[in-house]
């Protein structure tokens, strides 16, 4: 799966975005250390093994690199970056059942801006799935060659 990069510099306001999602009774916020077990269980839950592990990285960096979405002290979505590799989003996932309200887009503005924090101009999106989400939502463009890119000889 191939690779993205996405322009920090150039990234719209997300302002309206923010109180679109939290008119929806949702918080978007960076994860606090003594959540890790209950993100990672989330993670554990709605995705896959090799992601529990990248969210307990992300909740193990200071400053942590994890955001999540909750309503009614449950996890809804979350977002990293920083965890296979620095300057590299994800994995990013919203639970089946809160799909469809903008979490996914809020969740990956909230970790692009949280990489232009730590001083970066761009960000890689790495082993991309939905390549026209990335590409429609933050001008994300494919880099050539990138496939497999970092990710090789992965273990089971």
């Amino acid at each position: 799966m191939i690779d993205m990069l996405v322009r920090l510099y150039d990234l719209p306001d997300s302002a309206a975005m923010y109180d679109e999602v939290s008119k929806k009774g949702i918080t978007l916020r960076r994860a606090r250390a003594f959540e890790k077990h209950t993100v990672a269980a989330f993670a554990k839950e709605h995705f896959s093994p090799k992601w529990v592990s990248e969210v307990e990285v992300a909740l193990s960096r200071q400053p942590i690199t994890c955001y999540i979405a909750t309503r009614d002290k449950q996890v809804l979505g979350f977002a990293c970056y920083d965890t296979t590799m620095r300057g590299f989003f994800g994995p990013t996932g919203v639970s089946e059942n809160a799909r469809g309200l903008g979490l996914g887009k809020a969740l990956l503005f909230k970790a692009l801006e949280g990489i232009r924090d730590l001083g970066y101009a761009y960000a890689i999106i790495g082993g991309v799935g939905p390549r026209e989400f990335y590409s429609k939502n933050c001008g994300a463009i494919e880099i050539p060659g990138s496939d497999p890119g970092t990710y090789t000889d992965l273990l089971p």
